[in-house]
Formats: structure tokens, C-alpha cells, sequence
């Protein structure tokens, strides 16, 4: 089953649509790559990424997320234990969390997920990055694009008000070929305004950033 069988809307919102449930894991569970840009990247937004994937059980799937600099202290020594070659130990335990962590770094170790950090360099843009589209493909070369979500919102005890413009490859090809181009200039650092970086080389180059503004939010 592929994208193009999933019964989509047009625009999805808050107050008369589930858009985790009508909208992200549909899509999650029937695309082989899926293109996002998001503010802010959580842990728990990436490993309940991965949990919705299906395909990246059969190490066909692919991730490439492109986020801003800025992450609560937690979150950001975990991305880098993940995304760090050296790092070698196991987070196998018999926490639910620390499973989900596991399969995040397997599927990490497996090449299948990619970050980037984007960040402003010019005076005409705020110091945050805050692009938010998405992109997923299926086996069949069709695509969903979609904008205006700030960010997936999976916790089901706090999500943010939100409504999603969604464009599809069979109905709006020219909408969702620009989406995608634009995703892969950001990608290739070959937007104005902003410098992409591999997160690693970030971190590295001490880049990357938190503050208590962030500490509450998923």
C-alpha cells in the first residue's frame, strides 16, 4: 500500500482533525523516506519517529532532518551519544525508554537517519531556524508534502494547536516538486540566509545550543 491509497485531506487542524493519527503515522507507515525540517528536535520525537516507520524494520527506510540549533541539555547529549562514532555502549535496560533509545541507535548505526543543523547567518533573518515542511515518498515515486506544523506534537497529554497544508504528487506535482527542491538546497547548504551543517561537526565546532526557555517543552 502506498501513499497514494491513504485517504488525505487537503488541510488538517487541531480542533476538528487528530493530525498525528489521521495524518503523520499514515503516512510514517506506508513511505520509504521522509524529508523534515522542524525548530526543534526532541528525543522523543525522533524515537516515536522511528516507532511509526514500518519500513525501517526492513532497513529500506531513510530519515533526513534537517533542525535548529537549539535543545534542551538531555536531548542534546543523547543526539550526540547517537550520532557519535566513538560512543560503543548499549542503552539496553529494562526501561521502556531506554528500548526505544536502543532501536533509535541501531537504526542510527544502520545509516538509515541523518541530521543536519541549520542556522541563520544573516541579519536579515532571527537567530533561530524554524523552516517547517515535510516531505514523505513511497516505493511507487509518489509524494506528500505538507507545511505549517511547527513540529511533530506525539504526546498525547500536551500538543501544540496546529493546522497542515497537505500537497500531493498526483493532484499538485509542481507544489510538492518545489517543496522538495527547496528541502534539497537546504540539505546541500545552497540557501541564503542559512548554514547547514552534518550535527556531529556542529557539535564539535560548539554550535549547538540550549536555554531554560526550551527545558519545558517536548
Amino acid at each position: 500500500m502506498g501513499l497514494r491509497e491513504i485517504q488525505l485531506k487537503e488541510e488538517y487542524r487541531s480542533d476538528r482533525d487528530d493530525i498525528v493519527a489521521e495524518f503523520f503515522f499514515p503516512c510514517l507507515s506506508h513511505c520509504i523516506e521522509y524529508d523534515r525540517c522542524v525548530d526543534l528536535l526532541s528525543i522523543q520525537t525522533l524515537a516515536t519517529i522511528s516507532m511509526a516507520f514500518e519500513n525501517f524494520s526492513g532497513g529500506k527506510a531513510k530519515l533526513r532532518m534537517i533542525t535548529g540549533h537549539r535543545f534542551k541539555t538531555e536531548d542534546l547529549n543523547l543526539f550526540t551519544k547517537l550520532f557519535s562514532e566513538r560512543y560503543t555502549k548499549s542503552f539496553e535496560g529494562t526501561f521502556i525508554k531506554n528500548t526505544k533509545i536502543q532501536k533509535l541507535q541501531d537504526i542510527v548505526n544502520n545509516g538509515q537517519i541523518e541530521l543536519k543543523i541549520a542556522i541563520p547567518n544573516s541579519e536579515q533573518v532571527a537567530n533561530s531556524f524554524s523552516e517547517r515542511i515535510g516531505i514523505f515518498r513511497d516505493e511507487n515515486d509518489q509524494a506528500v508534502a505538507f507545511t505549517g506544523t511547527s513540529r511533530e506534537s506525539f504526546s498525547t497529554q500536551t500538543r501544540d494547536f496546529e493546522s497542515v497544508d497537505v500537497f500531493t504528487s498526483w493532484n499538485d506535482r509542481s507544489r510538492v516538486e518545489r517543496k522538495m527542491q527547496d528541502f534539497e538546497d537546504l540539505w546541500n547548504n545552497k540557501t541564503k540566509y542559512v548554514e547547514v551543517y552534518d550535527f556531529m561537526y556542529a557539535e564539535g565546532n560548539n554550535l549547538l545550543k540550549y536555554s531554560s526557555e526550551w527545558i519545558m517543552q517536548d
